[in-house]
This record gives C-alpha cells, sequence and structure tokens, in this order.
C-alpha cells in the first residue's frame, strides 16, 4: 500500500462507533443494568431451557453489517438473557457465590475503557502499583502477613499450579545444593480427599497424572487426618518417590470443612515441604475476628490463596495469591525477552516475572472500586450476617426431625439430607436427589450437591450480598413443602 493510501479518509462504516452515539448507549445501558439488578428477585434464578436452544436460535454466520447498539441491547434482553443463570440472584446458593457487587459492575467498564495490559510497570503502572496498594490492604484485612508478595490471577486454580510449580522450583534447588536433582517424573503432592479438583489438575498440568496428587484421609468432620498425611509422606519416600508440597483447605468445596493447619504445617516443615492454604472460599472469613481460629497455622504458609470474586463481593474474576517466597515464583517464571526490557528501579514490580501469563488485565481496579466503595466495616457486616443466617438454618434442620445436618456449618455453607425415619440410608439419598431436583425446578433457588461420607447432600452456599434472612427462611418453608409431596 502507497504511503498516500493510508492518509485516505476512512470510510463511513469503518473503524469505531461515534462517541455520541456511544454516550446516549452507555446511558442505556446502564439504566438497563439499575433495572436488572433492581429486579433480581423477581425473575427465575435459573432458565427454564434445553442444550443447545441458543445455538440454533442465533444466525449461523457472522452479520456483515452492524446494528445500532439500542436494537443490540433489545436483541441481548429477547435471545441471550431467557438462556442466562442469574449468579447474582439473592437465591442463588448452588455453588459459592461470584455475585459481586455494583461498584465492581463500575470498576469493570472503567477497566475496560482503560483497557490496560500489565506486561510490565511501564506498559502500565497504574495497574503495576494498584495491585501491590489493594493487595497490602487485603492482607491487612484478613491479618495476613504484611511482609507477603500478592499478585492476582484469574481464578484459585490458576494460583494452586503457580504455587506448585513454584514449589517444585524450591524442591529442584534444593537437591542441587544437596549435590543431586529432583526426578521431576517423581514428584508428588499431597491434599485432603476433600480438596478441590484443582489441585489434582496440577499434577496433571505439570504431566504426573491425577494420581501424583494424593489424597488423604479426612475425618468425621471432613478434616485432614494429619496421622494419613504422615504416613503417606513416609511410603512415598520408601518408594523413592519426591513429595514436593501439602495443600491443606480452609473452607473445602463439598462441606467447607478446616484442615489443621498448624499440624499439617509441622508435618511440611519435618520434610521440608512448601504449603500452600488454599482459602479461596473461606479466606474471606478472617476479616472477622470471631472467625480467626479457624485460620490458626495459616501464617506459616508458603503461599496462600484467596477469592475475592467469591464472598468479597468483587465480580469475575480475581483470585489473590500471597507468597512468603517470591524469589521461588521468580525463578520460576521470570523470562524477559529483549522488547520488554527496562530500566531496573527499586520500586518497580513487573508482574510478568511471577507467573505465566505475559499480558494481564486490571483487575486491582475492581478491587480497589469495591474496597473503597463499601469499605470494610460494611463486607465484614455482610459476611458475618452470612455466616448468622447460615446458623439460624442449620438451626432449624437440626430441630426437624425429618431432616438432617451432614457436617458442620463454620461459615455460611449448610449441608443437609432429608431423611425421615421410614426410609432406608439408601432411600434417603433418593429421596434428597428428588428433593433437590423439585427445588431448582421452581426456578426460585438454585442449590447444588455433594457427597460426604457416601451420603447424598444439599448444598445451600449463602454469600450473595443481596441475600437476606428472608431468603433462607423462604427457602426451609419451600424444603419442608416439597419434602411432604415425596412418595
Amino acid at each position: 500500500m502507497a504511503f498516500d493510501d493510508r492518509l485516505r479518509p476512512l470510510p463511513a462504516q469503518a473503524g469505531d462507533l461515534d462517541r455520541e452515539q456511544f454516550r446516549r448507549a452507555g446511558h442505556e445501558l446502564i439504566d438497563w443494568i439499575a433495572g436488572y439488578l433492581g429486579r433480581r428477585e423477581r425473575i427465575s434464578v435459573l432458565p427454564d431451557v434445553e442444550p443447545g436452544e441458543l445455538i440454533d436460535k442465533l444466525p449461523a454466520s457472522p452479520p456483515a453489517v452492524g446494528t445500532d447498539l439500542p436494537d443490540l441491547l433489545a436483541e441481548f434482553e429477547r435471545d441471550i438473557l431467557p438462556h442466562t443463570v442469574h449468579w447474582s440472584h439473592p437465591r442463588f446458593m448452588a455453588y459459592f457465590a461470584a455475585g459481586g457487587s455494583t461498584p465492581a459492575v463500575l470498576a469493570e467498564a472503567l477497566s475496560a475503557a482503560l483497557n490496560n495490559v500489565g506486561l510490565l510497570w511501564r506498559s502500565s503502572p497504574a495497574l503495576a502499583e494498584l495491585e501491590q496498594v489493594t493487595l497490602q490492604w487485603l492482607a491487612r484485612l484478613l491479618c495476613l502477613p504484611e511482609s507477603w508478595f500478592g499478585i492476582i490471577h484469574d481464578t484459585a486454580s490458576t494460583a494452586s499450579l503457580h504455587a506448585v510449580i513454584a514449589a517444585r522450583e524450591r524442591a529442584a534447588v534444593a537437591a542441587r545444593g544437596a549435590g543431586g536433582s529432583l526426578d521431576l517424573n517423581r514428584i508428588v503432592i499431597y491434599a485432603s480427599d476433600q480438596a478441590h479438583s484443582s489441585i489434582e489438575k496440577v499434577t496433571a498440568a505439570l504431566g504426573r497424572g491425577l494420581d501424583a496428587c494424593r489424597k488423604i484421609a479426612s475425618d468425621d468432620r471432613f478434616s485432614m487426618r494429619p496421622d494419613a498425611l504422615r504416613a503417606a509422606i513416609a511410603e512415598d519416600l520408601s518408594n523413592g518417590l519426591a513429595p514436593i508440597a501439602v495443600v491443606a483447605t480452609v473452607g473445602t468445596t463439598p462441606s467447607t470443612a478446616v484442615d489443621p493447619v498448624d499440624e499439617i504445617a509441622d508435618i511440611a516443615a519435618e520434610h521440608a515441604l512448601w504449603l500452600h492454604v488454599d482459602a479461596a472460599y473461606g479466606g474471606a472469613a478472617s476479616i472477622l475476628p470471631e472467625q480467626r481460629d479457624l485460620f490458626a497455622g495459616c501464617d506459616r504458609a508458603d503461599s496462600y490463596v484467596v477469592n475475592p470474586h467469591k464472598w468479597l463481593f468483587v465480580s469475575m474474576d480475581l483470585s489473590v495469591l500471597y507468597s512468603a517466597h517470591p524469589g521461588c515464583f521468580r525463578a520460576a517464571f521470570s523470562l524477559t525477552p529483549e522488547y520488554l526490557r527496562s530500566r531496573a528501579h527499586p520500586r518497580v514490580v513487573n508482574y510478568m516475572e511471577y507467573a505465566i501469563p505475559l499480558g494481564r488485565r486490571f483487575r486491582a481496579l475492581k478491587l480497589w472500586y469495591v474496597l473503597r466503595a463499601l469499605g470494610a466495616d460494611r463486607i465484614a457486616a455482610t459476611i458475618r450476617e452470612h455466616i448468622r443466617i447460615a446458623g439460624l438454618l442449620a438451626g432449624w434442620i437440626d430441630a426437624e426431625p425429618d431432616f438432617e445436618l451432614l457436617a458442620p456449618a463454620p461459615f455460611s455453607l449448610v449441608c443437609l439430607r432429608f431423611r425421615p425415619a421410614r426410609l432406608s440410608e439408601a432411600e434417603a439419598d433418593t429421596a434428597s436427589e428428588r428433593l433437590l431436583d423439585d427445588v431448582n425446578a421452581t426456578g426460585e433457588f438454585f442449590l447444588s450437591h455433594a457427597v460426604l461420607g457416601g451420603r447424598f447432600a444439599i448444598r445451600v452456599a449463602i454469600g450473595n450480598i443481596g441475600t437476606t434472612e428472608q431468603d433462607v427462611r423462604r427457602l426451609w418453608h419451600l424444603l419442608q413443602v416439597l419434602a411432604r409431596k415425596l412418595p
């Protein structure tokens, strides 16, 4: 193309939208979002759709000509919204909350407008430095060691993968220091049989397969048994394997069980194992002084993950990984090509040197916006209220002969089963599964399940910012009414 050709005016249909069009459409979109958030309580949590319906509804080919933004919003409401699960609904209680908050919505818009890419400090000083500040704030709020280095990832699955890679790096350095080498084909890690599946995926991603994540038996409260951990490590060492890390969980996904982190930390120290604490869900509760006993020993961790996008009301996706040993991450991931080299400065943090991704979104802006808009006191009060109403539900279940609790409820998750005396264990599991389906079929609530001690459990996960005692009372009434209709 000749130089003069590049200076020709763009055709009318080329380029971005007119700014005034954008302004009008933006106002209309914010009005729509505000209306949606205001009417969530009156719509079904779950869409009444079948797989493939949206695919069949939409054109097979992309449009050649653009659509006016007001028409596009109308199409979204007509075609896409009816297929949407409303995660921010107060009665969404299936999985750990990811409902966010209104300040997080506004921050997402700002982040999208700025569209900064955090390659290194020079590419976005605001991104790099706001991340440092907000993660220091968060550490202080959650009573974590303020000396820890923090980095934002998308999810806890990604954070845990990075933690184990750092553990592998430290083990390799130690092996070289002892005059040997780490056999990557023999490394193993340890986690409770209640740990999140992402921990098993870590060893699969590292080429060792799922079996290299040793599943340690849990006790009758679904917490990891330290004696079983000791036995597993001893057996693996006798078989010539190379243990490198142990993962303790504070708030497991099936039941929010809490592993005995202090005891596990002792065992990890004896064997020079990296201790990674998965507090993706439960970590938010350490903002409350009355909950901090559950976190005993967490300050001894080598790495620690907490998800503000779960129970700190930041929208997806924002997971924070802290570590006492950032040098292990830098040793594992620092690779700076010439085109990204920049002048060194003692106050510069280039996050690309501590993780696999090169480009990073401006996620810290969401955390900053939520912390500044809501404040620590309001966030803590909301978490405390969630724990209180979960305790109410647990008490109602305990007092009802036809229902039973299947696990302790230290946070805001309640696991229950329909278990009238007339039913056998197997029949109670079948009835509970049917009850779960019947509740979800109403569209009024969305619940999920787990299997605890071989028994089918209905999980009630309270955590959205708008969930109230009234919602939980309504759920308990609905469970009782639908249970009475079961054969």
